[in-house]
């Protein structure tokens, strides 16, 4: 198994920093206080910079113990996120998804393997000496509730059924010493293992993993089936098992070279205000309530531990663009193995949070064959939460290119024709359109091909041939280079 240009996978967070910074992708800024300022400075990097702006390690934090440090956007440029999955250097979007669902047809989970110690015990505090108010926990958005620890974090639990091992990406806010909240959205894999120990009247217990290597934090992010743990998915990617230590209070697996992991329980009725919290849809939508607490018994740290950060704002955020090239991989994958054919590329756009706003583009080979793409694009596991729009688009059009797939949008779409909605899909309280309380949603599956029947007959589009483009790019191609002109059709990416 290759590893994009490495002989083997990093070995933990500190060496993909490394790689990171040697392909000239890192800032290093210092003097950044937590409050406020390193959402900001996140919030304008993002938003001036393309693909998410460059990866950022925070060094000096204002008020953070020495040594203490957070870091930020691992993963949000094609080239940080095929480096993190080992995937070839890509010189489009559609790289990058396309060897993740060339790798998917091969892939095979791999377990996780327990060692005895690993950096992440490199201290470690006990019940009274516990005090998470004292470690990095950035307040990122003006009208949050609070101070957040866990925002790009890894909620460890265990099936009490099943004994598999879940990880899931919840947000996780600072209470007091010994006090986190933890917020999880109806229906995810977390929250139905909550469950199952609150009705048997017993505490759940937790792991909160707040600095880890960011193939992990990819793989707790995404939908997967339930069962399938994410350290196997990763490990899978990884081409190699991620090593483990078991925690101190119940055994539960945290990654051996974790930066910062938090120990503790939730105890059923004992709750507390939380929120709001700026999410990755761009809105505080899911408002305050009362969510269960963690109490802390252990926290487990390396020397100079490194917090990741995610900070959800209106997009495009510091991690969204990750989040597109991934969910587009699954859902492609996903609507393959269900047996579509012809599948040209798969874009979810940041605009939609990576989740609102899908395109699935396809060669046309039967009538009802955009329906099929669309109805299984929206439906999948991948595509199911928090879903919106399902845009199918022809082979001619880039799904990753907002210009063409409007363009296909408002020329091949006949809205009474070629929209048609799914009712009481799987959405939640993060979902600003939907009232409180009400955890589903609709979606519109927009056809935006050319009419089967039509094929043959459809308009000619009006543009030059590939064979001329080409010929005139090569002659004028330093006339084109000094407009920064480099057009590639998606043709050229295949």
């Amino acid at each position: 198994m290759s590893y994009n240009a490495y002989d083997a996978p990093h070995a933990d967070l500190r060496e993909l920093i490394d790689r990171i910074e040697r392909a000239g992708q890192l800032v290093r800024l210092g003097g950044v206080d937590p409050h406020l300022e390193l959402g900001t400075l996140i919030e304008l990097i993002a938003h001036r910079s393309g693909e998410g702006g460059p990866a950022i390690l925070f060094d000096d934090l204002v008020g953070a113990r020495p040594g203490h440090r957070a870091f930020s956007g691992a993963t949000n440029s094609a080239e940080r996120l095929a480096l993190t999955l080992g995937l070839p250097v890509p010189e489009h979007p559609l790289d990058v998804v396309r060897a993740y669902r060339d790798r998917m047809k091969t892939h095979k989970p791999i377990p996780p393997v327990t060692v005895d110690r690993g950096p992440v015990l490199e201290n470690v505090h006990r019940d009274g000496d516990v005090d998470v108010t004292a470690l990095v926990a950035p307040f990122l958005h003006e009208r949050d509730g609070g101070r957040y620890i866990g925002t790009d974090d890894l909620i460890i639990m265990r099936d009490p059924d099943d004994g598999w091992v879940n990880l899931g990406t919840y947000r996780s806010m600072v209470h007091g010493p010994d006090r986190v909240g933890l917020w999880i959205s109806p229906g995810k894999q977390g929250r139905q293992i909550r469950e199952k120990y609150f009705a048997r009247g017993e505490p759940c217990p937790v792991l909160i993993s707040c600095g880890h290597d960011p193939l992990l934090f990819l793989a707790s992010g995404n939908e997967l089936r339930y069962g399938l743990s994410e350290y196997d998915y990763a490990g899978g990617h990884r081409g190699a098992p991620f090593e483990v230590v078991e925690s101190e209070l119940h055994g539960l697996p945290m990654p051996a070279s974790a930066e910062l992991v938090l120990e503790g329980e939730m105890y059923p009725g004992e709750v507390a205000p939380e929120g709001p919290f700026g999410e990755f849809t761009g809105y505080y939508a899911g408002g305050r309530s009362d969510q269960p607490v963690v109490r802390i018994r252990r926290v487990y740290h390396r020397n100079d531990p490194i917090v990741t950060v995610a900070s959800p704002i209106r997009p495009p955020s510091n991690f969204s663009y990750s989040k597109c090239v991934m969910k587009a991989g699954m859902i492609w994958d996903e609507v393959e193995r269900a047996g579509l054919s012809g599948v040209q590329g798969v874009w979810c756009h940041e605009a939609g949070a990576a989740r609102l706003f899908n395109i699935i583009s396809i060669k046309q080979a039967y009538d009802g064959h955009a329906r099929q793409a669309g109805l299984l694009a929206a439906s999948c596991q991948s595509g199911s939460y928090l879903g919106r729009f399902v845009v199918v688009v022809d082979d001619d059009i880039d799904p990753t290119n907002t210009f063409d797939v409007l363009w296909a949008m408002s020329t091949r779409c006949d809205p009474a024709e070629d929209i048609e909605t799914i009712r009481r899909a799987w959405s939640g309280p993060l979902d600003p359109r939907i009232p409180h309380g009400q955890t589903h949603n609709s979606r519109a599956v927009i056809s935006a091909v050319r009419p089967f029947d039509r094929l043959a007959d459809f308009p000619p589009v009006a543009e030059a041939s590939p064979e001329l483009r080409e010929q005139v790019e090569r002659k004028f191609a330093d006339v084109l280079a000094g407009l920064g002109t480099t057009p590639a059709s998606l043709e050229d990416t295949k």
